[in-house]
């Protein structure tokens, strides 16, 4: 990996997000208006802290794999990765530059959700905020570097769209989130151990529930070693363009 052509790709695609004010709103804006939605739903404090911690997780998650992936698949469609890797640009620069790009707006993403959560939604905390913030940008990671190892599988953005029944949504379903795993079958429980999602869902419950602060960062070091591993893999599945 070159450094120098990492920091070039970081630079690119901050340039350009920063020139797409809908992709703005959509990344910083959006997931804080669901999380506020839901907790006007439940209208109940304590129902919210009982399921925001949840909600902290799946939303951001969701909504960077898709902007991330749909970035990438739009570098091959308009021939610009094929152009770029005529440079000395290689693949690993161009995925770790994208998911460093994807990373700062992760923390601000995750500073903005977590603190709407929390200061105007009434989330009860009761360990560290900065726990909790820290689960947010690592869970966001890993929505940014699962949607560049899925875009190089997509040939459209419509494609992209049916990805999410394969690689989301079963992980939302058994993270969780709408049913205790406890109470899952053994089968779907085993399952569940092994989805990167579910880590991320139980570390903001840890964080949000209790003061020890080991068993969230043990979480936190799954989901990111997670996020390493999508992103070594989107580096070696990357295309230079779409047929």
């Amino acid at each position: 990996m070159n450094p120098r052509l990492t920091a070039a790709t970081t630079r690119r695609v901050l340039e350009q997000i920063r020139h797409d004010p809908r992709t703005v709103g959509l990344l910083l804006v959006v997931p804080s208006l669901l999380i506020g939605l839901m907790a006007w739903i439940f209208n109940d404090g304590r129902l919210f802290s009982a399921v925001g911690p949840d909600l902290l997780g799946l939303f951001p998650f969701i909504i960077m794999f898709l902007i991330t992936s749909i970035t990438t698949l739009r570098e091959r469609r308009s021939g610009t990765l094929e152009r770029l890797m005529t440079t000395p640009l290689g693949r690993f620069d161009f995925i770790v530059g994208y998911a460093i790009a994807f990373g700062l707006l992760a923390v601000v993403q995750s500073l903005i959700a977590v603190g709407f959560a929390v200061w105007v939604c009434g989330l009860s905390v009761q360990g560290n905020a900065w726990l909790l913030v820290l689960v947010a940008v690592a869970n966001a990671l890993l929505g940014t570097t699962l949607g560049l190892f899925a875009s190089a599988f997509a040939a459209t953005e419509f494609q992209v769209v049916q990805f999410m029944p394969l690689l989301v949504f079963p992980q939302a379903l058994l993270g969780g989130i709408f049913v205790p795993r406890d109470r899952m079958p053994d089968v779907l429980r085993a399952i569940s151990d092994w989805l990167p999602l579910t880590h991320a869902i139980e570390a903001f419950q840890h964080a949000a529930g209790t003061t020890d602060s080991g068993s969230v960062l043990r979480e936190v070091a799954v989901v990111l070693a997670w996020a390493v591993a999508f992103t070594a893999l989107g580096s070696v599945t990357l295309r230079r363009r779409t047929a």
